[in-house]
């Protein structure tokens, strides 16, 4: 029997839409038993940004064998930028790397993401979801900073969340 690719490539793109949706999903669930679990007085960015320094330093350590300093820096840092924008396309964003000021700078631009949509499904706030975000990128550069032996640094510009159309991050070597 003959293969119907269109068929096949539908059902596919579908079932990854319906797995990136799991995923935003499934990180709120457990957000939201995590602070029931943790009681009246916690503060759900206190538990986000805890979440995210985990979920960052173990995105950072499995980039390590990836990421090669022996092409040279601009080569590393466009392969760092580049891990970590297929990181979020995997999840459903949209993300573009764009030369910056520098060769020791990199921008990321996020043109769509879907993580603001899970956190308002489950209540988080806009901020909560920027925060979180950043601290996932701050902790993916901790572990790749030591091993290296250099110092970039991250920060965001623009945010979707914030309401400025697009998430614009900064990635540069900090002097």
């Amino acid at each position: 029997m003959p293969v119907d690719a269109e068929k096949e490539i539908t059902g596919l793109w579908r079932d990854l839409h319906g797995a990136q949706d799991e995923i935003g999903r499934t990180y709120y669930r457990w957000r939201k038993a995590a602070l029931e679990l943790a009681g009246p007085g916690v503060e759900p960015l206190e538990v986000g940004l805890k979440a995210a320094g985990v979920i960052g330093a173990e995105i950072g350590r499995g980039l390590l064998p990836r990421l090669n300093w022996l092409k040279g820096e601009d080569a590393w840092l466009r392969s760092l930028a580049g891990a970590i924008a297929a990181q979020w396309t995997r999840h459903g964003a949209v993300v573009k790397l764009q030369k910056g000021a520098s060769a020791t700078e990199v921008l990321l631009e996020w043109t769509r993401c879907p993580w603001p949509t899970f956190a308002k499904e489950y209540g988080a706030s806009m901020e909560e979801d920027v925060r979180c975000c950043d601290r996932i990128l701050e902790a993916i550069l901790e572990d790749v900073n030591l091993f290296f032996n250099v110092h970039y640094r991250i920060e965001t510009t623009k945010a979707i969340p914030r309401g400025q159309g697009c998430c614009v991050r900064r990635l540069y070597k900090a002097e």
